[in-house]
């Protein structure tokens, strides 16, 4: 089987991850995307960060009905700060006779550099960057496969913004999360 491996704070999912899934699904032809939710961010501040508990029940929610996404909480389980490195491995050990591909987006082509052990990564998975609003493909390595994508210009800090100052951020998060966020009265 084909998977793709979405990691990410996901804080909150949004539309915009939802479709840069399924856009790469569909052209890179995988059958599965697993969307990872990390416990603690290694390179971000984490105070306004929603639990992971909640996180991953947004993700849940927002992926229902799609049969070919599903969540893991691999690195809730682990807890502390998680790495892509240490994820990807536990994930080829799960998935030894798979095909697994890494998906990010192109805002975070410009900080490979800082990845940790990101050679290890490389030899792992494939490696697959789509494009994000405001962040063109340019001087993309050779290990990297790219994808077009929509723009969708959605960003979970602006949703977060948003909240905060009692602005509507209906239409930006699926139904079922806007309802989650509103209940449980996050980012507020």
């Amino acid at each position: 089987m084909k998977i793709g491996i979405l990691g990410g704070t996901f804080n909150p999912i949004h539309l915009g991850h939802l479709i840069l899934a399924e856009e790469v699904r569909e052209q890179m032809n995988l059958e599965k995307i697993i969307f990872v939710p990390t416990f603690l961010a290694p390179h971000k501040d984490n105070s306004n960060v929603a639990s992971a508990k909640d996180r991953h029940e947004m993700i849940t929610l927002a992926i229902r009905g799609n049969r070919h996404f599903s969540v893991s909480d691999i690195e809730i389980a682990r807890k502390g700060r998680s790495y892509t490195i240490d994820t990807l491995k536990e994930l080829v050990r799960r998935f030894s006779s798979d095909e697994l591909s890494f998906i990010t987006g192109s805002d975070l082509l410009n900080y490979l550099d800082e990845w940790k052990d990101l050679q290890d990564i490389i030899k792992l998975v494939r490696f697959i960057v789509a494009t994000r609003p405001g962040y063109p493909l340019e001087k993309i390595p050779s290990y990297i496969d790219t994808v077009e994508i929509r723009a969708v210009d959605i960003s979970a800090f602006e949703i977060r913004k948003r909240i905060q100052q009692r602005q509507s951020f209906r239409y930006l998060v699926p139904e079922a999360v806007y309802a989650y966020i509103a209940r449980k009265r996050l980012y507020s």
